[in-house]
C-alpha cells in the first residue's frame, strides 16, 4: 500500500494535471497521424493544421493556471514575470501572424535552406511552409516546429534540429550547443521575430541566450528576414540581439506609417502586409 501521507501538499492536483498533459500530448500525435493519412494538400490541409493548433492551444490553457501554481500550490516566480509562454504569445496577433506567414512563401524558392527561430511568427510561417509542402530545409532550435515536420507527411521539408539547453517556457534549445550547430551551417535565409525595437534600431529580446540564438542565425544567412506586428515597436526588452542596420528585409502587419518612416529611410526594404 502506498503511503500518501508521506507525499507533499498538493500531490494529487499535480498528478492530475500531469496526467491530462499527457492525454493531451497524445491525441496530438494521434491526430496528427490521421491528418497524414488523409491525403490533404496544399490549402486544406493548411486550414486543418490550424484548427488542430487552435484546438490544443485553447486545451493547454485551461491547465496552465494548475501548472504555473505548481506542485506545492505556490506561484512559481521567474521568466514569465518577464516574458509570456510560447503558448501565450500563440494566441497573440494571430491574423496579423498569418499574413506574415502567407508573405514568406513568396519568398522562399524550392531547395532553399532557411533558419527560423523560436518565435511564435517563425513557427506559423514554417507551420505554412511544411502546410505546403515546399521543397526547403528548415534549421531550427524551435521545438514545436520539429514536432510539426515529424507528425506530418511533408516528404520535401528537410529539417535540422539545433540541440541544446531546453528553455521549457519558449520551447526552445539555447545555449553553447545550440550556437556551435548553428554556426556548422550556412542558409539562404533567416526567419525571426524580437520582443521589441529601440529608437535607436536595436532589436531585442528578454532572454540573452534566445539573443544570442538569433543573433547566431542572422550572421550564418544570405538574408535575414525579420517578421513583426504593430506591438513590437517602442517595446524594448532586456538584452540585445542585433542592429536593424543587418536585416536585409521587413515584413510588417499592422504596423503603423510612423514606425516604418525611419526604416525606409536608412534604406532597409519593408514590406506592409
Amino acid at each position: 500500500m502506498s503511503d500518501e501521507s508521506s507525499r507533499p501538499a498538493g500531490w494529487s492536483r499535480f498528478a492530475t494535471v500531469r496526467s491530462r498533459l499527457t492525454l493531451l500530448a497524445t491525441a496530438l500525435v494521434l491526430v496528427m497521424l490521421v491528418v497524414s493519412s488523409m491525403g490533404l494538400v496544399g490549402a486544406q490541409r493548411s486550414l486543418l493544421i490550424r484548427g488542430i493548433d487552435e484546438a490544443l492551444v485553447q486545451r493547454s490553457d485551461n491547465l496552465q493556471p494548475e501548472i504555473e501554481r505548481g506542485m506545492f500550490g505556490a506561484v512559481l516566480p521567474g521568466e514569465g514575470d518577464h516574458e509570456d509562454s510560447f503558448l501565450q504569445r500563440l494566441e497573440m496577433a494571430v491574423e496579423a501572424k498569418e499574413r506574415l506567414a502567407e508573405e514568406v512563401l513568396t519568398l522562399i524558392e524550392p531547395g532553399e535552406a532557411v533558419f527560423v527561430d523560436s518565435s511564435t511568427t517563425g513557427y506559423i510561417a514554417a507551420r505554412r511552409l511544411v502546410g505546403e509542402n515546399l521543397r526547403c530545409t528548415l534549421l531550427t532550435n524551435s521545438v514545436p516546429i520539429v514536432q510539426l515536420v515529424c507528425e506530418l507527411d511533408s516528404p520535401q521539408i528537410e529539417l535540422v534540429g539545433v540541440g541544446g539547453t531546453l528553455r521549457k517556457l519558449t520551447r526552445s534549445f539555447v545555449g553553447p550547443q545550440a550556437i556551435r550547430t548553428i554556426e556548422a551551417h550556412f542558409a539562404d535565409h533567416v526567419l525571426f521575430s524580437v520582443r521589441g525595437l529601440t529608437d535607436e534600431g536595436f532589436l531585442t529580446d528578454p532572454d540573452p541566450l534566445e539573443s544570442e540564438v538569433k543573433r547566431a542565425m542572422i550572421k550564418r544567412a544570405r538574408h535575414a528576414v525579420m517578421l513583426v506586428d504593430g506591438s513590437k515597436f517602442d517595446r524594448p526588452a532586456l538584452t540585445q540581439i542585433a542592429h536593424v542596420g543587418e536585416i536585409g528585409l521587413i515584413i510588417a502587419a499592422d504596423v503603423d506609417e510612423a514606425s516604418i518612416k525611419p526604416l525606409a529611410g536608412a534604406g532597409i526594404e519593408v514590406r506592409q502586409v
